[in-house]
């Protein structure tokens, strides 16, 4: 059996305003379906992938104890 091509990048999470995982582009119906999607249908939606990603609008995370920790250091708070 071939290996099938993928853009997971272990990142799932759905951005809710566009509907796409803000790791690899895809919608919920893509990912679900990719596996019996034909070779051709999968590079259509690989060649929009990298579009997509580009019009997330990423959010910082937030910040953690240590990241906090560090900054209030540095800042001699």
């Amino acid at each position: 059996m071939d290996m099938i091509e993928s853009p997971c990048i272990l990142v799932c999470a759905i951005d809710i305003k566009t509907g796409y995982c803000f790791g690899c582009g895809r919608t919920r119906e893509e990912i679900g379906a990719w596996t019996i999607m034909s070779p051709d249908n999968r590079r259509t939606v690989m060649a929009g992938l990298p579009a997509r990603l580009e019009a997330l609008e990423r959010r910082p995370r937030r910040e953690t104890r240590r990241t906090r920790m560090a900054r209030e250091k540095e800042q001699g708070v």
